[in-house]
């Protein structure tokens, strides 16, 4: 076969350094157009993007092109290099190391979408930590928590 096809969907979530709650609301819509345009630049298009004080959610489509540790280093550096220039608030802003990025299904799409949609209600009842907990075990991804809070 002469073409190279893939469709490799992401579910990505990254933290702030120490879960530090610095994304404040009036500049998470510009974060989420700048973290849209990183990704379509990477020929890897976001389908839903959101956050919350203390990290991101983002679904998005692999591109064949790029590697998914080369994607995220570029989307987590060239945000993190954006959100200082945001103002002063911003000017020590750092993502945290590590992610969980987790293949999704076709047929899952649509919850995803929805779940990531929904943070913000989400995060009134559960915390960071317990909803990372919980995405590593429905993905059976080992989880180190002297590794993972950074």
């Amino acid at each position: 076969m002469a073409q190279s096809l893939a469709k490799v969907l992401v579910h990505l979530v990254f933290s702030t350094k120490e879960r530090r709650p610095l994304i404040r609301h009036d500049v998470r819509g510009k974060l989420h157009a700048y973290l849209i345009g990183t990704l379509n630049n990477l020929e890897s298009p976001s389908l839903e993007t959101n956050s919350v004080e203390d990290h991101v959610h983002i679904l998005f489509s692999l591109s064949k092109n790029w590697a998914l540790a080369k994607v995220i280093e570029q989307v987590k550096c060239s945000s993190s290099d954006w959100l200082k220039q945001q103002g002063e608030w911003y000017a020590d802003f750092y993502w945290q190391r590590g992610y969980g990025a987790f293949g999704v299904s076709e047929t899952h799409v649509e919850p995803v979408r929805r779940y990531i949609r929904g943070q913000t209600e989400h995060h009134a009842k559960v915390s960071f930590q317990d909803e990372f907990r919980e995405l590593c075990r429905k993905n059976d991804a080992p989880l180190d928590e002297r590794y993972a809070w950074d």
